[in-house]
C-alpha cells in the first residue's frame, strides 16, 4: 500500500469512535440556553450544532433575523457561547434578490481551512433554488455555487442536508429535489465552489436506487460516502453508498420485511461506529411502526435494534442523526412522545458482551432522558456532544414569540448532560510523525503535557479551547491526552500514524 493510501485509510479509521477515559461529571441536568426571539433568528430546523475552534457553537435558523425580504425572516447563521452568548453572524437576504442564499435548514461545518460551509433551500442567482455559501469567522458569507445553473436543474435544487469535507478537503452533500429525473442528487464541491453531479437518483424504473435525499452524508473507513433516501426504493428509502467519482450502489431497501418491521422513511444520517457498521433510525416502521434505531454493516446487512411505538415515554418518529457519546451510549431525539407527548432526548445502550457468547440475541435498551413540552416542544435536531462532556441541541419550535411565523414559537438551544465528563477532539485524527494536528478542548489553558499514546509530543497552547500538537517521534496509533490542572482529558477517537513506508 502506498503512503496515500495509508494517509487516507488513518484519516478513515481515525474516525471511528473509541469509549474515552473522561472526569466526572454532575448528575444529568437539563436546560435552556436561549429562546429566539425572531429579530435574532427563528425556528432552528434539522441543525446538528458544530464546536468550533474557539471553543463556541455554530448553528443556523431557517427564518427569523433582522431583514425584512422574507415573510417571517430569511433565516441566520449564529454562534452561541457554553454560556447561552448569542451573536447573529450572518442574516440572510442581505444581499440584492438574496443571492447569497436564504432559509438554511442544515447547520454549518468548519473545514479545515478555518472556514465555515453551509447550504440553503432557497436564494441564489438561478431562482432561489438554494446555494452553498461559505462564511469567514467574523461573519462574512459569499456565494460559492447557486443550483439549478444547469438545464433542467441537473445540478439539482433545495440542499436539506449538511455538508461533510472528506478525507480530499473537497466538500460532499445531497440535494432533496433537481437532477436528471427530479428525485434529488449526491454532489461534491471545492471549496472554491466547482461543482460537480456525481449521482441523480431514481435513474432506475421505479427508483430501487432510491429518492429525495435530505441527510448528510458519512465517509466510511473504505473511502466511500454512505447515506440514506427518503423516498424509493420500495417507497420506504434506501441506504446507499457512493465513490467520489460516483458510483452508486444501493446496499440495503426499507420496508424488504412484511409490515415494515425492518423501519422505513430515514430522515437522519448515518454514523460510523468502532465496529466498522453505521448506526441510524427511521420516522416510520419497525415492529411498533413509529420509527426504528438500526446497525448496518458496509455490505448492507441491517439488524433492527430497537423499535418505537405510539405513546412511548421514550419517544417515536425520529428526524435526526444519532450521536455517539464517550460512554459508548448513542444519543439522540425522538419528534414525538415522551412523557408529555411532544418529543425527547434519548439514550440507547447497547447490551453488555455475554461471556461466554449467548446464543440469544441480547436486547438493546433505549431510555428517555428528558420530556420535551409546550416550552420547547418537538426537537428536530441531532445532539452534539461538546468537549464539555455535554450534549447539545435546537428545538424548532418553543419561546412563544409575535415575531415568529407559528404560535408555537421561535425555538430554542438546549444543553443537556448525561454525567458525563470533558474530553478532548482531533481536529485531523491521522498522519505521519512530524505532522501537526490540532486538538480542541475546554479549559486546555495549563495544559502541562500532550502524549500519542503515551510518547510525548510538543504542543502549543493556542487558546483556551485550542492546542496544537506535533506527532512525536516514536508514536504509534492511539489515544491522545493531555495533562491540565483538572486531569487528563482522552481523546474520543483513537490517532492513525500514518508510516511513510511504500509496500
Amino acid at each position: 500500500m502506498t503512503r496515500h493510501g495509508l494517509l487516507r485509510r488513518a484519516v478513515f479509521l481515525g474516525a471511528l469512535f473509541c469509549v474515552a477515559a473522561v472526569i466526572g461529571s454532575p448528575a444529568q441536568t437539563f436546560s435552556t440556553l436561549l429562546t429566539f426571539n425572531g429579530v435574532n433568528g427563528a425556528n432552528p430546523k434539522s441543525v446538528t450544532l458544530v464546536q468550533a475552534l474557539d471553543g463556541n457553537l455554530y448553528g443556523t435558523t431557517v427564518a427569523g433575523g433582522s431583514t425584512g425580504n422574507c415573510s417571517g425572516g430569511c433565516g441566520t447563521v449564529f454562534k452561541i457561547s457554553l454560556e447561552g452568548r448569542l451573536t447573529t453572524l450572518h442574516n440572510f437576504c442581505s444581499q440584492p434578490d438574496c443571492t447569497e442564499g436564504m432559509n438554511p435548514q442544515a447547520g454549518v461545518i468548519q473545514a479545515r481551512d478555518g472556514n465555515f460551509y453551509g447550504t440553503t433551500l432557497g436564494g441564489g442567482t438561478h431562482n432561489g433554488n438554494g446555494t452553498v455559501f461559505k462564511m469567514t469567522p467574523s461573519g462574512t458569507v459569499n456565494t460559492i455555487y447557486s443550483f439549478c445553473a444547469m438545464q433542467n436543474c441537473a445540478d439539482g435544487y433545495s440542499p436539506s442536508g449538511a455538508l461533510v469535507q472528506g478525507a480530499d478537503g473537497t466538500l460532499y452533500g445531497t440535494t432533496s429535489a433537481g437532477g436528471a429525473k427530479d428525485s434529488g442528487t449526491v454532489f461534491k464541491v471545492t471549496p472554491a465552489g466547482a461543482l460537480t453531479t456525481l449521482y441523480s437518483f431514481c435513474m432506475k424504473s421505479d427508483c430501487p436506487d432510491g429518492a429525495n435525499p435530505i441527510a448528510e452524508l458519512t465517509q466510511g473507513a473504505d473511502g466511500s460516502f454512505y447515506g440514506v433516501t427518503s423516498q424509493g426504493g420500495k417507497g420506504s428509502g434506501t441506504i446507499f453508498k457512493i465513490t467520489s467519482i460516483g458510483a452508486l450502489t444501493t446496499i440495503y431497501t426499507f420496508c424488504s420485511k412484511s409490515n415494515c418491521t425492518d423501519g422505513g422513511n430515514p430522515k437522519g444520517g448515518l454514523i460510523l461506529a468502532a465496529d466498522g457498521s453505521f448506526y441510524g433510525t427511521t420516522f416510520a416502521g419497525g415492529t411498533k411502526g413509529q420509527g426504528t434505531v438500526f446497525k448496518v454493516t458496509p455490505q448492507g446487512v441491517l439488524t433492527t435494534l430497537y423499535s418505537f411505538c405510539t405513546g412511548c415515554a421514550e419517544g417515536s418518529a425520529l428526524y435526526s442523526t444519532l450521536a455517539r457519546g464517550t460512554d459508548g451510549n448513542f444519543y439522540g431525539t425522538a419528534y414525538y412522545g415522551g412523557a408529555k407527548g411532544q418529543g425527547t432526548a434519548f439514550k440507547v445502550i447497547p447490551p453488555p458482551k455475554a461471556t461466554p457468547p449467548s446464543k440469544v440475541t441480547p436486547a438493546w435498551k433505549v431510555t428517555a432522558l428528558h420530556s420535551f413540552d409546550n416550552s420547547d416542544p418537538y426537537p428536530v435536531s441531532a445532539l452534539m456532544q461538546d468537549t464539555d462532556g455535554n450534549f447539545y441541541g435546537t428545538t424548532a419550535d418553543g419561546g412563544i414569540n409575535p415575531k415568529c411565523l407559528n404560535s408555537a414559537g421561535c425555538g430554542t438551544v438546549f444543553r443537556l448532560s448525561a454525567g458525563l465528563g470533558p474530553f478532548v477532539k482531533l481536529m485531523n485524527a491521522g498522519g505521519p510523525v512530524g505532522s501537526s494536528v490540532i486538538i480542541l478542548g475546554t479549559n486546555l489553558t495549563g495544559a502541562t503535557a500532550v502524549t500519542f499514546n503515551d510518547t510525548a509530543a510538543n504542543f502549543k497552547i493556542v487558546s483556551g479551547s485550542e492546542i496544537t500538537a506535533t506527532v512525536p517521534t516514536g508514536a504509534i496509533s492511539g489515544v491522545v491526552k493531555v495533562t491540565t490542572p483538572n486531569g487528563v482529558l482522552s481523546s474520543n477517537v483513537n490517532f492513525q500514524v500514518v508510516t511513510t513506508e511504500t509496500r
